[in-house]
């Protein structure tokens, strides 16, 4: 059995010794005595003029210029502090407005500028033009969820996004974990309860489907386990899952902290520094879920 103060003083000293600023106030608003503010005062230096997110804030994207899962990510820092932030919130409105393809709303899932900067192979990227599922499914839920509806929902580019999300929903790839995860975000947060409840049944079905959820904590290749569906107790997925599994997932969890005190990354990463912010962010999201369901 892990020892629970050894495990967090182990994840303290690896990310005081390697993650980036924001990780480290991450984990002081979590663990420590930081704050909400602290927290988004370190966000605000990865926010450009035009209200996206770049600079490296999504660790495999190096691109300086506004990116659209950066600022997703943005997004996802907001809502994991209940930070909401209407200067912040704004700027990422503006952003979206001019990131919005005109034909069909939605986001692109990046920019052809990821190119010019050291990427993850994933992200390179060859038209501008086709906005995609992922991100532009959470980013609708996170503002849904935010208080920015009132001030954004009138808006052009927002209905047209929104009834974009509405429609992919009807063609998403039920086997791909980050098209169907965009779904819930969405689905979660929207106001139309009733039509938003009919489509989580449809959701429902797919997290029912025998393999959509691994069960095998050591599993390998690109399958997507159980914390990484429901990474905190009131995750929407974990209605699919039983005790007995995520017992063994979270044991499995805290087998995997490496002796240097933060948790790997199971993928290559762009470079060394890249691997560090990596592990920084992980290494704070991995406590979160040992905290999430009393194991911390």
């Amino acid at each position: 059995m892990n020892n629970v103060n050894e495990v967090l003083e182990n994840a303290r000293q690896f990310i005081y010794h390697n993650a980036r600023l924001l990780d480290r106030m991450r984990f002081e608003y979590f663990f420590g005595q930081g704050t909400k503010e602290s927290v988004l005062a370190v966000l605000r230096a990865y926010q450009n003029v035009d209200g996206g997110f770049g600079n490296a804030l999504e660790p495999d994207i190096r691109c300086p210029h506004s990116q659209p899962v950066p600022t997703e990510v943005a997004l996802t820092i907001l809502d994991e502090i209940d930070g909401y932030n209407r200067e912040i919130v704004s700027g990422i409105a503006r952003f979206m407005e001019s990131a919005t393809v005109e034909e069909t709303g939605g986001i692109p899932r990046s920019f052809c500028s990821v190119n010019d900067y050291p990427h993850a192979p994933w992200w390179t990227t060859e038209r501008d033009d086709a906005a995609s599922m992922n991100p532009t499914g959470r980013m609708m839920g996170f503002l849904l969820k935010q208080d920015a509806v009132p001030f954004i929902s009138h808006e052009t580019w927002f209905r047209k996004t929104e009834q974009f999300v509405w429609e992919r929903i009807e063609k998403v790839d039920t086997s791909d974990f980050h098209d169907v995860t965009q779904c819930i975000t969405f689905l979660e947060n929207h106001r139309d309860r009733e039509r938003a409840g009919a489509y989580l049944a449809k959701v429902d079905e797919w997290l029912s489907h025998p393999g959509t959820i691994e069960l095998d904590p050591h599993a390998q290749g690109y399958v997507h386990k159980v914390l990484d569906w429901a990474p905190s107790r009131d995750s929407y997925a974990g209605r699919f899952i039983g005790e007995a599994d995520l017992d063994r997932h979270l044991t499995a969890l805290l087998q995997d902290q490496s002796e240097d005190g933060g948790w790997p990354i199971n993928w290559p990463a762009v470079s060394f520094a890249c691997e560090l912010e990596w592990r920084g962010f992980i290494t704070v999201e991995r406590l979160k879920t040992l905290r999430s369901y009393g194991r911390l």
